[in-house]
């Protein structure tokens, strides 16, 4: 219990804070040209640890269901339970649009998928699938997910080239947006695909069902040791036979592959019974508490910090008009490391562990202030 009298659980609050704050991390280089390596995603097939990160969020989003949800639905308070799943994911979903569209908000070319868009959607289907069924029902329903979504994109040919090509092009989840969503309205990037596309929102969907199912088993009343181990044997089988399917089924972060799914959500899985077994089990909580401050607003986190980057990146500072960024970057940065003869990437990584202390910051000014900011 903490956070004036709302029951929640420290480790999960801990790894949601380490997941979100790896997110701002990721997304806020002191340069694009000069990422640190590891935080810098796989071209196309194959993972790094900056391809954990989204995949480790939404299994968190399915673990907090049946936490949150179980006890409304047991008090037979099902309807208003479906209001606010179906409220939550239109608020997180129109956050998305904001943080695309903003400042011109140019319809014609605003990018329609993005990570809350993908969010919103996971949840809402996610959500339904736990108040419909039980467990049997949502393990079902995941792996015929995975399934289908592997037959699809290797049996069903795309329009010039073929069935089973899983390039940028060619695969048939990057088919479907070009032709629903149109080109301008995606990642332009990449502009032929959209990694958080249309097609593959179902495989993460199975990543947030399969967060449901170690919801469930974390909320079933067993021993904390049972928790713990209980995570620890399912994450590792399923991340063995997530890597095993990549052999057929390359892991493939853009195309959210079915292996991709089960290996990061073992590996997500494997995470929390860490985290979990040391807060619960062992009862070492003082190591949680900051990483807690970034957990309990995630959402707000995300939301204003993306917000603040692009903030950075509109105002134009001096004679030459700079972008504040890059005015900056190069003064607070770059300038200090010349003197130490710091790579470039150095630089960069500094500038974004900088930019993730400022809000931990503010994340902690929240938590002390009692302020939780929900969709």
């Amino acid at each position: 219990m903490y956070g004036k009298g709302v029951a929640r659980l420290l480790s999960l609050d801990a790894l949601r804070g380490i997941t979100v704050a790896a997110m701002v991390l990721v997304n806020n280089p002191g340069t694009w040209r000069a990422v640190y390596p590891p935080l810098r995603h796989a071209d196309w097939h194959g993972w790094t640890p900056t391809d954990l990160v989204f995949p480790f969020f939404l299994f968190i989003v399915g673990v907090s269901i049946p936490l949150s949800l179980s006890r409304r639905a047991g008090e037979g308070r099902e309807r208003p339970v479906l209001a606010r799943v179906l409220r939550r994911s239109a608020v997180i979903f129109l956050l998305g649009i904001v943080l695309n569209g903003f400042p011109w908000f140019d319809w014609a070319t605003l990018r329609i998928p993005g990570v809350l868009q993908r969010i919103a959607l996971c949840y809402l289907a996610a959500a339904l699938v736990y108040l419909a069924t039980g467990w049997r029902g949502q393990a079902w329903a995941a792996a015929g997910l995975l399934l289908g979504y592997w037959a699809l994109m290797t049996l069903v040919p795309v329009p010039g080239y073929g069935a089973g090509d899983l390039g940028k092009a060619g695969s048939l989840a990057a088919y479907i947006d070009r032709t629903l969503l149109g080109s301008a309205h995606l990642w332009q990037q990449a502009k032929v695909y959209d990694p958080e596309g249309l097609l593959s929102t179902l495989p993460a969907i199975a990543t947030t069902l399969l967060g449901v199912l170690a919801g469930g088993w974390v909320a079933a009343g067993r021993s904390p040791k049972a928790v713990a181990a209980g995570l620890a044997v399912a994450g590792l089988a399923a991340a063995v036979l997530g890597a095993g399917w990549g052999l057929w089924f390359p892991i493939n972060k853009a195309l959210w592959t079915s292996s991709y799914a089960l290996f990061t959500a073992g590996l997500a899985a494997v995470t929390l019974s860490g985290c979990y077994w040391l807060v619960e089990a062992r009862g070492f909580r003082r190591w949680a508490w900051p990483f807690a401050w970034f957990g309990v607003n995630a959402l707000a986190l995300f939301f204003l910090s993306t917000l603040a980057a692009k903030v950075l990146l509109l105002v134009r500072v001096g004679p030459e008009a700079t972008r504040l960024h890059a005015w900056l970057f190069e003064r607070l940065f770059a300038t200090w490391a010349a003197s130490l003869n710091a790579s470039l990437a150095s630089v960069s990584l500094a500038w974004a562990l900088a930019y993730v202390l400022i809000w931990w910051g503010a994340m902690w000014l929240m938590f002390r202030l009692g302020l939780r900011l929900r969709a």
